[in-house]
């Protein structure tokens, strides 16, 4: 890997449109005060989308989701941006196993910046290989049904509507390999 980033669980990338290079990492209790800034620099859409409404607690928010870390199948991938020495968290998937639904759960979010130039897609398929090798089989997420573009990165990922959804939410699944 670069020097710049030593703990990418894949290769680090240039992204199209962006000037310096993406890693994708897996987090550690202390990322916490750093999600924490990466959460209140969301705009209020890109955080509604996220939390599927408004959440004021952010630094809260950011300690669960880096709270269950420690246990197997609980895990939060971090991507940066590296530029002249620096790393900003530009983007964050949670995931978390359901034993009792035996399936893997995961919430999503990209900086308004970065969006749309395919870190999603890279931040889901890294997520699901690492939901591979802790050997589970099935993995699902819900979203606001106003929420089209994470509805688009589900599909564009291989996710299908599970029809679980209610007026308000689609839930969709994707069987892993």
């Amino acid at each position: 890997m670069s020097e710049l980033f030593p703990e990418a669980v894949v290769e680090p990338v240039e992204l199209a449109d962006a000037r310096g290079m993406v890693s994708i990492r897996t987090a550690s209790a202390s990322d916490v005060e750093n999600l924490s800034i990466y959460f209140t620099g969301l705009s209020t859409t890109s955080r509604n989308k996220r939390f599927m409404g408004a959440r004021t607690d952010l630094a809260l928010v950011a300690a669960e989701c880096l709270a269950k870390t420690d246990r197997p199948g609980h895990f939060t991938l971090l991507a940066e941006f590296g530029q002249e020495g620096q790393r900003t968290i530009i983007a964050e998937a949670y995931y978390t196993y359901d034993a009792a639904a035996r399936h893997g759960e995961f919430a999503i979010s990209v900086a308004d910046a970065f969006q749309r130039l395919g870190l999603g897609l890279q931040m889901m398929t890294a997520m699901e290989t690492r939901a591979t090798g802790l050997g589970h089989a099935m993995i699902a997420a819900e979203t606001a049904r106003t929420n089209a573009e994470m509805r688009g990165l589900a599909r564009k990922a291989g996710f299908s509507d599970t029809g679980l959804g209610d007026w308000q939410s689609v839930h969709f699944a994707k069987r892993l390999a």
